[in-house]
């Protein structure tokens, strides 16, 4: 039996707390950001940005303008709501098409929550196009295993379950893509089960980071901007795996390294 089969739920008690968390998180970047706005050290790649279930741009809008500060050039998904659809991955990969015409050059993705699980998916048809990704909160390694929306997603879907989509595709959700790939999460996350958010192997291009602090709040968390900042200056030929900038902000704000 997986690991995957024998995780919970996240407590009442995380969910419950989500929205006060996320809030404080979106708080305390401001103060983060207005700190990087001289630090536009970028080489302008295009950076494509995902949001999670039930989520539209809205909700990336903060961490793409960080993004665009620090140099490089974020762009949104597009598609209004994510509502979980499976063809979302055919008009995703369309887009990935279109920024590498017009850009020439290879685009890193970073996917929150669902979004994540899009974002490996779609480096996997399409590696010769996609420079790293990096997902936040993602649960790609039991998308149909217990968490705190799958009541949503049963009903906008009609009651069908998220394991009743192709068989095919929920064997693959697992497997790593074939480019470098960090995978955050966080052991308070109140949504989905931490536990399936990250590679079951890591190597020299698959890294997990545990951070502090709540789903709803990951694309603004202090740690995962500076993960982001630190992340998008790496190619796929020197990519490395992050290390904090110190040994106290490794035992404060990173407690998996």
């Amino acid at each position: 039996m997986s690991k995957a089969n024998h995780v919970k739920r996240p407590s009442l008690f995380w969910l419950l707390t989500e929205g006060g968390r996320a809030a404080t998180e979106l708080g305390l970047s401001f103060t983060f950001r207005k700190l990087h706005r001289n630090k536009m050290t970028g080489d302008g790649h295009p950076v494509l940005v995902l949001p999670g279930f039930l989520a539209t741009d809205s909700s990336t809008k903060q961490l793409r303008k960080f993004i665009d500060e620090l140099g490089y050039d974020s762009h949104a998904w597009g598609m209004g709501r994510n509502y979980a659809k499976v063809k979302f991955l055919k008009k995703l990969s369309e887009k990935i098409d279109d920024i590498a015409a017009e850009t020439g050059e290879k685009i890193t993705i970073i996917g929150w929550s669902l979004g994540g699980v899009y974002a490996r998916q779609l480096a996997k048809a399409k590696p010769h196009l996609v420079r790293q990704v990096i997902t936040l909160g993602s649960p790609f390694r039991g998308i149909s295993e217990p968490n705190n929306v799958a009541w949503i997603y049963n009903l906008i879907n009609g009651f069908k379950r998220a394991s009743d989509i192709d068989n095919e595709l929920l064997k693959d959700l697992p497997l790593p893509a074939p480019v470098p790939t960090t995978a955050i999460y966080s052991k308070e996350d109140g949504v989905v089960p931490w536990e399936l958010c990250m590679e079951e192997v890591e190597d020299c291009t698959h890294q997990n980071i545990q951070v502090r602090g709540s789903h709803l709040g990951l694309g603004v968390n202090l740690s995962v901007l500076e993960i982001i900042a630190d992340r998008l200056k790496y190619t796929q030929s020197d990519w490395v795996p992050f290390t904090p900038q110190s040994a106290i902000k490794d035992l404060l704000f990173y407690p998996s390294l």
